[in-house]
């Protein structure tokens, strides 16, 4: 038994089987006598009480601020080691997943507000079908086994981290509430001291962890959201080994919390977000604004947004697909890339936190039908465009 665990947890499309298996079982859990335990679970006030510092909140709130910044630290840690020692490290790689996340960014958001124009509420999620889910795209990608060539998950991973990169700026210029002066001072006290321990060369983990934490709490506090303290720490994790050593501090975190995030974070989030009930669904819950935009958006706009702009680029001579990359299997990974579930819930319950109107169930329900959409049109076309055998064959 022990030995299929860890089989299975070595499988490419482990995290993302499990994941959705979190989502599923959330919707099972809202849609049955079990809903009032699950919302009961979910609500349950934790407090974390040091003498005047309190942080009080609801436990689905520890989870999208507490678990998602250690998400997003490995977001940081992903994204500095493929800048200075990946395949971002070459201007040349990264022309094309670039383009193609800025038009699978802006179409969707286009899709979204073309539908929620004139309404003042609604227009706050403007931003939920810009996002890719990255474990849910490689997780179904990976179900294709060996036929899947090398340089589509590349460009899979590439564009999935520019993506996350303008799901962090998304957030910081437009989601943060009133901004506390001294809890800000105290983020970049905090940063200071990131950066000196950086300049000496200090490869403790703890240190940074402990002025990390810090930071958190600041960020917390300083109205802009927590999880953005887990990229800025990440940046200042060196990559480089001291003189005489092999160990990477950044390369070994990055690998120690590959498993926490994608066994456990990720998972916990789907199940904590991802209870939409649907008894109350209607035809007019269904054709709503939020939804219809949300949805057209993940499926439409990420394949015309993503394809669109690519396609374009390369005909005019700006940019040229890499070896064994085509258009068809290119337009295949552009439908996966609609599967927005876990960023597009994080930057839903941002949206609506503190409109006064709940459309968590609208935007839930948007994602949940774009995201299926695309992951089953995603699976089944390149299923059959992809060839028969293995790739390295």
């Amino acid at each position: 038994m022990i030995d299929e665990i860890k089989r299975f947890m070595k499988m490419e499309s482990a995290g993302g089987m499990l994941l959705m298996g979190a989502a599923v079982l959330a919707m099972v859990a809202a849609n049955s006598p079990l809903d009032v335990l699950y919302d009961a679970l979910i609500d349950v006030p934790v407090e974390v009480r040091i003498g005047a510092l309190e942080i009080a909140k609801p436990l689905l709130l520890w989870i999208n601020d507490g678990l998602m910044a250690i998400f997003f630290f490995h977001i940081g840690l992903e994204l500095k080691r493929e800048l200075l020692d990946g395949e971002l490290s070459s201007f040349s790689a990264v022309v094309l997943p670039a383009i193609g996340a800025l038009g699978g960014m802006a179409v969707p958001a286009l899709i979204y507000v073309f539908f929620n124009q004139g309404d003042p509420v609604a227009m706050q999620g403007w931003a939920i079908p810009a996002a890719t889910d990255i474990a849910f795209s490689l997780g179904i990608l990976a179900l294709l086994g060996s036929r899947v060539p090398v340089a589509l998950k590349i460009f899979l991973v590439s564009l999935a981290i520019f993506d996350d990169i303008g799901a962090i700026v998304i957030i910081a210029l437009f989601y943060t509430s009133d901004l506390s002066t001294t809890a800000l001072v105290t983020a970049l006290a905090c940063i200071v001291v990131l950066f000196v321990l950086n300049r000496f060369h200090v490869v403790s983990i703890a240190a940074y962890v402990f002025v990390g934490l810090i930071m958190w709490i600041a960020v917390l506090k300083s109205g802009v959201h927590a999880t953005l303290a887990g990229v800025v720490m990440a940046l200042f994790i060196p990559i480089k080994p001291q003189p005489g050593s092999e160990y990477s501090p950044l390369k070994e975190l990055e690998h120690d919390l590959h498993g926490v995030v994608a066994f456990g974070v990720l998972p916990i989030f789907a199940f904590a977000n991802a209870g939409v009930p649907l008894l109350g669904v209607s035809g007019q819950s269904l054709l709503h604004s939020v939804p219809v935009g949300i949805a057209l958006g993940l499926f439409v706009g990420k394949q015309i947004g993503i394809f669109g702009l690519c396609w374009m680029s390369v005909k005019l001579g700006l940019v040229r697909l890499p070896e064994n990359l085509n258009f068809k299997s290119l337009y295949g990974v552009s439908l996966l890339c609609g599967v927005g579930f876990t960023m597009s819930l994080f930057i839903g319950s941002l949206a609506f936190e503190d409109v006064g109107v709940n459309r968590m169930f609208d935007e839930r329900l948007g994602i949940l039908l774009g995201s299926l959409a695309s992951g089953v049109a995603g699976y089944w076309f390149l299923s059959m465009v992809l060839p028969k055998k293995s790739a390295s064959d």
